[in-house]
């Protein structure tokens, strides 16, 4: 199989089931931020972090993977004319908002409460993870904006929503545990 196909030299691609839609459509800029945040998520996997951190990502790039495959069906083709679903993979499910729930908890029983806003950086692999959370929040956003024009399944939205909250608290654990500086935003006083 070929890498490229020449398909998409006009600017078009295919959504899963063959509709053609422009490149630029929400679909698209849905399901490639989707793409670009599990590029970010493996950047911050490839750090020298806790195993259990790596693992924990490594299944959240597998549920992204099936997110993407969601967002790039086409809702009127998600069922073959046999009946059966054309996404033949392990859905997205409350268990794996349940899971970054669990991770959450469990991280944020180890920080102090948060008092301020935090900024970003502090270590490179704290200022990955809130990039990774930026990215996570666009594709919230756009995945919001495509449900109102063409419903999905909201647990999409869970799932993204869910995730950037714990992108933000793994990057309050990774401050902790690098001991690296968490620099609050205080407003200046005029």
């Amino acid at each position: 199989m070929k890498v490229y196909t020449k398909t998409g030299d006009k600017g078009t691609t295919a959504l899963f089931g063959g509709t053609r839609v422009p490149k630029h459509h929400i679909r698209i800029e849905s399901y490639g931020t989707v793409d670009e945040l599990n590029s970010h998520i493996g950047l911050i996997r490839d750090q020298d972090i806790n195993p259990d951190y790596k693992k924990i990502l490594e299944r959240v790039q597998d549920r992204l993977f099936t997110l993407g495959a969601i967002l790039a069906t086409d809702p009127e083709k998600t069922i073959l004319k046999n009946g059966k679903e054309r996404l033949n993979i392990p859905k997205i499910t409350e268990t794996d908002v349940e899971l970054l729930e669990n991770e959450i908890d469990g991280m944020e029983s180890e920080l102090e409460p948060m008092t301020h806003f935090v900024l970003p950086g502090g270590h490179t692999t704290v200022s990955y993870c809130h990039i990774a959370r930026c990215v996570c929040r666009r594709a919230e956003r756009l995945s919001v904006h495509l449900h109102e024009l063409e419903p999905t399944d909201e647990i999409v939205l869970t799932y993204l929503n869910r995730l950037s909250d714990y992108l933000f608290v793994l990057a309050r654990k990774l401050s902790y545990d690098l001991h690296a500086d968490e620099v609050k935003w205080i407003p200046e006083k005029y």
